[in-house]
């Protein structure tokens, strides 16, 4: 497996250092029913707002539900097509707009369900999976694919497998699995008890 561990200004986890979002999956490679509950488990025990756990998740296994894989890969941008097609588990993130006991708008929920995804691709990482989160997919069309209430947001298609080798891919796509990662710097990222106050 090709690794890009964060090249960090302190020492961080493991888990967290190396997470990134390949592009090369194996196709011939399933998950096994506990490794998928397994990440759906991280998934599920993320902090939300007043414990409302607004996410929801369409899980689409290629080697057991074939016609609901099929479905949300038909409904990524090309782009993702390609290589998307390899990735043993599709999952639909979606958010809950409103709070369940008073129908209020939850402006909280997409930021919720970002924390459950996230603890879904780290939880992959642990377990030696790769895992990639995309927002290029046609969301009318999730959103009639799988009968999605009108209530719940689309947010992002997460594609979950053992990662390949990076010759599998298209030779545009390679460059970029075997290109450095990067980030912008701490300081203008994160301030000092005011806006655009640098850290020291």
């Amino acid at each position: 497996m090709h690794s890009k561990p964060a090249q960090t200004t302190i020492d961080i986890h493991d888990v967290i250092a190396g997470r990134w979002s390949p592009r090369a999956f194996d196709a011939t490679r399933a998950l096994s029913h506990d490794t998928i509950i397994s990440l759906l488990e991280a998934a599920r025990w993320a902090p939300s707002c007043f414990g409302e756990e607004p996410w929801r998740f369409v899980v689409c296994d290629r080697f057991s539900q074939p016609d609901a894989w099929r479905a949300a890969l038909d409904f990524l941008v090309p782009k993702n097509q390609r290589w998307a097609g390899n990735a043993p588990l599709l999952l639909l993130a979606c958010a809950d707009t409103a709070f369940r006991a008073s129908d209020e708008p939850n402006r909280w929920g997409e930021y919720d369900t970002g924390a459950a995804s996230e603890n879904l691709c780290l939880q992959a990482i642990a377990l030696g999976l790769a895992a990639h989160q995309m927002g290029g997919f046609d969301t009318d069309k999730a959103r009639a694919t799988f009968r999605i209430p009108k209530r719940f947001t689309p947010m992002a298609m997460i594609a979950v497998g053992y990662q390949a080798h990076a010759d599998t891919l298209d030779e545009d796509f390679r460059a970029i699995e075997l290109s450095e990662r990067t980030r912008r710097p701490l300081h203008e990222l994160f301030f000092a008890g005011e806006w655009e106050k640098e850290l020291t």
